[in-house]
């Protein structure tokens, strides 16, 4: 069986969106085009990516020292909520949040574009998914600046003054607050799926014809179809402009979503694998004191000699 650690099947570099490089989405592919994988067998191997990663994500709750930041974008019906199912279903729930972000409230909007994303960021040993997240403020009001006014920030009166200048300084903040968040131990992993356009529409006819996917068609949904160009731009600005080695950001080949799940789970599991986490040692002294306990326990079943013949076993072993 291929492992998710095979360069050949999985070809991170190339997914690897490299820190101070310009970045061009269309040198990027929106399919996968290699032909060691099949479906079946990307289907097979994920599976058991996902039990690999279970077992990650045990030590990285006993480690106690790292916690991960997954950040998931892309455009519409690009397949993020289906990477976040398949992909982190085999982790424990009780160490993964998952937050979907949708526009701010009026309440979000009295506090920097930062806040509401601070609330859902994971503690040491946790793992939290966003599913969009605070890039938004530098991508979908990229293309509508007219909705930065909403966040009344000092200085910024109308929508000639949301400038060059002003979307440099916005990169450099985000910059600022990963590297922030990185130097205390959060590993970000930023994930953009790269879907065509023409794939797009096809799921858009999907969600229009399937009476079962009606629900997750809008009109809204078509509208900024319309400015697809423009969000293509702002993508590859953000991009460019803070994929740092603290938070690096991989493009994801989205048409295939078999392929995409394989690619994010394979990036993930080597980007822990970095890591060099172990379980915490025990002392000596914590030792003796698991043999004290062990005792106890089995003194309740009348087991008292049985386990001072054991206890005399594992310390012997151990010596």
């Amino acid at each position: 069986m291929p492992m998710l650690s095979d360069e050949k099947l999985i070809n991170v570099k190339k997914l690897y969106a490299k820190p101070g490089k310009k970045v061009k989405l269309s040198d990027f592919d929106t399919e996968y085009k290699g032909k060691q994988l099949v479906k079946k067998e990307a289907e097979s191997l994920l599976e058991t990516g996902r039990r690999h990663l279970a077992e990650i994500q045990d030590m990285l709750y006993a480690h106690n020292q790292y916690s991960i930041l997954i950040i998931f974008q892309a455009m519409d019906a690009a397949g993020k909520d289906g990477a976040v199912k398949h992909i982190m279903s085999g982790f424990n729930p009780l160490g993964v949040k998952v937050y979907s972000f949708k526009a701010p409230t009026s309440h979000e909007l009295d506090h920097d574009f930062f806040w509401r994303h601070n609330l859902a960021l994971p503690a040491r040993g946790e793992i939290a998914i966003h599913n969009r997240s605070h890039y938004e403020n530098v991508l979908v009001t990229k293309v509508h600046p007219e909705w930065i006014l909403n966040e009344n920030i000092p200085g910024i009166e109308t929508v000639k003054d949301i400038n060059d200048r002003f979307w440099e300084n916005r990169y450099k903040q985000i910059v600022r607050y990963e590297k922030n968040l990185a130097a205390n131990g959060m590993i970000i992993l930023k994930f953009f799926l790269h879907v065509s356009k023409k794939e797009q529409k096809k799921r858009f006819l999907e969600r229009i014809d399937d009476p079962s996917k009606n629900w997750k068609f809008s009109l809204s949904d078509l509208k900024e179809r319309g400015f697809w160009d423009d969000y293509q731009r702002a993508y590859e600005m953000a991009i460019s402009q803070t994929s740092k080695e603290h938070a690096p950001w991989f493009i994801i080949p989205a048409n295939d979503k078999w392929y995409a799940r394989l690619a994010i789970a394979a990036i993930i599991s080597r980007q822990f694998k970095k890591l060099n986490m172990s379980y915490p040692q025990v002392t000596d002294a914590q030792k003796e004191e698991l043999q004290k306990a062990r005792l106890h326990l089995m003194a309740e079943n009348g087991s008292t000699k049985s386990a001072k013949t054991k206890s005399k076993k594992v310390k012997k072993a151990a010596s």
